[in-house]
C-alpha cells in the first residue's frame, strides 16, 4: 500500500524572513549567482515563475548535475510559505509524488528567525532511499541565501 511520508528540517537565519521569502518567490534569478556550485540555472517554462501555476526547470548539483521541473502549487505571503510539486526530472524517477514547502518565520524573541523545509513524498518502491540529502540541500541553500543577504 502506498504511503505518503513527511520529513522536516529547519535552520536559523539572521536575515529578515521577508527578504528570504522575497528571494524564493520573486528573485529566483539571483539564486544561481548566490551559489553557482550548487545551483546552475532556473528557467521559467510556464507562467511568470513567481505565482501559483508557474512551472520552472532547475539544474542543480547533488553529487552530479540534476534536473528538476517544479510547479508552484501554493503561496501564503502572510505565513511566508510556498509549496512546489516536482513534476519532472530525476527525482520523479524515484518518487511517485514529491512536494516541498518552505516556510520562513520570525521568532518572537531573539535576533534570529527560522526557515523550515518540509517534504511530502511517496516512494516509487521500498528500495528508494528517504530523501534526507534533498532536504539537507534545501536547508543548506537557505543558509547560502541568508549569507548572501547579510553580505551583499
Amino acid at each position: 500500500m502506498a504511503q505518503i511520508c513527511r520529513l522536516e528540517l529547519q535552520t536559523e537565519i539572521k536575515s529578515s524572513p521577508e527578504k528570504i521569502f522575497d528571494i524564493y518567490k520573486n528573485k529566483t534569478s539571483l539564486m544561481p549567482k548566490i551559489n553557482p556550485d550548487k545551483l546552475k540555472s532556473i528557467e521559467v517554462l510556464e507562467g511568470d515563475g513567481k505565482s501559483v501555476g508557474s512551472v520552472r526547470l532547475w539544474t542543480y548539483v547533488m553529487g552530479g548535475a540534476v534536473i528538476a521541473k517544479d510547479k508552484i502549487v501554493a503561496i501564503d505571503e502572510e505565513k511566508g510559505s510556498m509549496t512546489f510539486d516536482l513534476i519532472g526530472g530525476e527525482v520523479t524517477n524515484y518518487y511517485k509524488s514529491f512536494k516541498a514547502t518552505i516556510t520562513v518565520a520570525a521568532q518572537a524573541k531573539g535576533l534570529t528567525h527560522l526557515v523550515k523545509w518540509s517534504l511530502e513524498y511517496e516512494k516509487a518502491d521500498e528500495n528508494v532511499p528517504t530523501p534526507h540529502s534533498h532536504l539537507a540541500f534545501l536547508v543548506n541553500f537557505s543558509r547560502d541565501v541568508d549569507a548572501f543577504l547579510l553580505n551583499p
